[in-house]
């Protein structure tokens, strides 16, 4: 692994090397401080006042560099403008090659451009970190704001980059006017068919990632939480194609649609099965729930086993989800809702989504990362649409031999035959890659996170607790202080090892995105899993308008993510999107309560779809913002981001389930009332703790 002062020293461009940030000044710069304070020499506001005025220095160094080579490419595209303007008088064609190549010219340069402002970014992220952990101190919140919300701002040129908008729209409309000689249309008159220019597309995706501006795809491949590296070098941009097999990502994508589905065919039916085995209704919480609380332990054996095997999992899961689900449909016959829960609790601990999410990470090609990424994502949302949607066309009864087929044991049945032949598909079809040991992965961990902050535990920590040797030599970045070994230990570098290790490298605002989604998570099971005994109680809704309102909800993830993904990210800030969708989650919860008589259809149905489409939104960006405020040593290996995601999530249906089961010990009617009562006190408490993060969601 290269760390950060490596890497800035090897790829920046020689010519400029004078105007980037003096990254390893600083970094000396910050243990000076931190022994002058030991020794009493300067006190604490004397420290933030100097190094911010050399922070501002060092931006304002860097920000007239790029104004200037701004305007140096401004004035190339002025002259070639007029070059432009003779060839429409007097056309030629090898001339019209010659201006073509000419302004391609211009993008590879302005993509050098991009490149050297990525990389100050970086280091102005880190070295903020740094400072914030070496003295204990919120001094990013405190700079970011003054700085970045100052009519006067020098960061937001670093960050927003001002005006290579205007750059890249003229070299998009030149070489689209070039490439269509004679037309009178620009790309004005058909913004919807963007300029297909190899340089142009290279441009956009630097800016795209420079500034977060996200589209539907990247949004939506958010959600599966595989990180992609902020500036990737020529090495960590080749995955050995020979290891990608698309049968086994079809197989992959297939595995986590058939267990979505597994999870939510049964909601519309558990109520009344659980009745019918002589339980209260509201056991279905402890039935819907059972299944993720073996999710919470087969999560971390299934990212353990996928180290060395996809194939074995994967055939192990579907044994699991088989049997769970023929116990599940047998248990009417058996009389037992003991033998019903054993069912469910196989199949959740053949839950193999570590696995299908590791596969991607690990086996397919960079270049196709993000559309894999979306397809596990659109996978689970068609899954969590159709297992309703499936249970409500199976509203039928009958006997064959000793077995009863009804609404209540079909989705058992269904679900065992589904499982068979998928494991026939996958016996025949998967191809098992060349597996790479764990360890030989942390040469991909180069700083895939631009704000890495290891072994950060509280947002104030107590100063100068980085004075023992082995601790003062390794900072969160994998650099060190001293200037003979820069070399940081593999143990320093690797993926985390254990849940303990994992834990300590959760900074505060990753604790909060994890909260958001504990939240988002437990508001989504309320309102599913209970959904069933609500609307029979209060407005005798049968099984299949059950069904259909949930398969609605479902249907609902998609659009609205392509909504948010290719308009609502490009207008705000995914931290903006962040707090507006937790406030509305909140008015959603608020607007559910039972405090009026009658409760009617329309304040259900109408909360539900506040509540359901909050939670979605607030999901994209959470984990979108998660991904990048995560350390890079949780991009990989068994106890990574997403295994934490999941574990948060699951414990969080847990919760919810079992909450609906206690609940309902109060009697049905206060049943919405007490479970709403949680979600509201979680959501408060996350709206809250994103106020006091969210200036390190910068």
């Amino acid at each position: 692994m290269v760390n950060f002062g490596k890497r800035l020293v090897a790829d920046q461009i020689q010519e400029w090397k004078g105007y980037y940030i003096n990254y390893k000044l600083m970094k000396k710069r910050v243990k000076q401080y931190v022994h002058q304070t030991q020794a009493g020499g300067q006190d604490h506001y004397q420290v933030l006042k100097e190094f911010s005025r050399m922070l501002d220095d060092q931006i304002e160094k860097i920000v007239l560099f790029l104004l200037e080579q701004q305007g140096l490419l401004a004035s190339r595209l002025q002259k070639l403008g007029e070059q432009r303007e003779i060839l429409l008088e007097q056309p030629d064609i090898s001339q019209v090659c010659q201006l073509r190549e000419a302004y391609r010219a211009v993008g590879q340069d302005l993509l050098k451009l991009l490149r050297f402002v990525d990389m100050n970014a970086t280091g102005i992220r880190k070295i903020l970190k740094k400072f914030d952990k070496r003295f204990g101190y919120r001094f990013t919140d405190y700079y970011v704001t003054t700085r970045a919300n100052h009519p006067y701002s020098q960061l937001q040129q670093v960050f927003k980059h001002v005006g290579i908008g205007a750059v890249v729209g003229a070299l998009s409309r030149n070489l689209a006017d070039l490439d269509h000689q004679g037309s009178c249309l620009s790309i004005y008159d058909q913004p919807s068919i963007p300029l297909k220019d190899p340089v142009i597309e290279q441009i956009n995706a630097s800016v795209d990632r420079l500034t977060h501006s996200t589209n539907f795809l990247q949004f939506i491949g958010q959600h599966a939480l595989i990180a992609q590296e902020d500036i990737p070098s020529a090495a960590e941009d080749i995955v050995d194609d020979h290891r990608y097999h698309f049968m086994s990502l079809l197989l992959n994508l297939a595995n986590t649609f058939l267990y979505m589905v597994n999870t939510y065919i049964i909601v519309p039916t558990a109520d009344d099965y659980s009745m019918s085995l002589g339980a209260a209704a509201t056991v279905c919480g402890v039935i819907i729930g059972s299944m993720a609380v073996a999710q919470v332990f087969s999560s971390v054996y299934f990212s353990a086993w996928s180290n060395k095997s996809y194939f074995r999992p994967l055939v192990f899961s579907s044994i699991m989800l088989f049997m769970g689900n023929l116990l599940y449909a047998l248990a009417y016959d058996l009389n037992s809702i003991a033998v019903l829960l054993i069912g469910r609790l196989l199949c959740g601990l053949g839950s193999a989504r570590a696995v299908n999410r590791r596969y991607i990470s690990d086996c397919v090609p960079l270049k196709i990362r993000l559309q894999a990424s979306a397809g596990f994502v659109s996978a689970s949302a068609l899954g969590m649409a159709c297992g309703p949607a499936i249970a409500g066309l199976l509203q039928t009864n009958f006997k064959l031999y000793l077995l009863t087929f009804n609404q209540n044991t079909l989705p058992g049945w269904v679900m065992a035959v589904a499982w068979i032949m998928y494991l026939f598909w996958l016996c025949i079809s998967f191809k098992e890659p060349m597996h790479d040991t764990e360890e030989g992965h942390t040469a991909l961990d180069a700083d895939a996170g631009s704000m890495n902050n290891e072994r950060l535990e509280n947002g104030l920590l107590q100063p100068m607790l980085l004075s023992s040797g082995s601790k003062e030599k390794q900072d969160e970045d994998g650099d060190q202080d001293f200037d003979d070994s820069e070399e940081a230990s593999e143990e320093s570098r690797g993926p985390a090892t254990s849940i303990a290790s994992a834990y300590r490298l959760l900074t505060p605002s990753v604790k909060v995105q994890l909260l958001i989604y504990f939240m988002l998570k437990y508001a989504m099971e309320i309102l599913l899993s209970e959904s069933s005994v609500i609307t029979t109680l209060y407005f005798s809704w049968s099984t299949s308008t059950v069904a259909i309102f949930l398969a609605i909800l479902g249907l609902t993830v998609l659009p609205v993510n392509a909504i948010v993904g290719s308009y609502l990210t490009n207008m705000l800030e995914d931290r903006q999107i962040l707090l507006a969708s937790e406030i509305i989650l909140l008015v959603g919860i608020i607007l559910s309560f039972h405090v009026t008589r009658p409760y009617s259809v329309p304040q259900y149905v109408c909360s539900a779809l506040i509540t359901f489409v909050s939670a979605e939104v607030l999901e994209g960006v959470n984990l979108s913002l998660l991904s990048r405020v995560m350390s890079s040593r949780l991009a990989r290996g068994t106890y990574n981001g997403g295994l934490l995601s999941t574990e948060a999530g699951t414990l969080a249906r847990v919760v919810a389930d079992g909450t609906i089961t206690l609940a309902g010990y109060l009697g049905e009617d206060r049943l919405l009332n007490v479970t709403l009562l949680p979600s509201l006190l979680i959501c408060l408490a996350s709206i809250i703790a994103t106020f006091f993060t969210y200036n390190t969601l910068y």
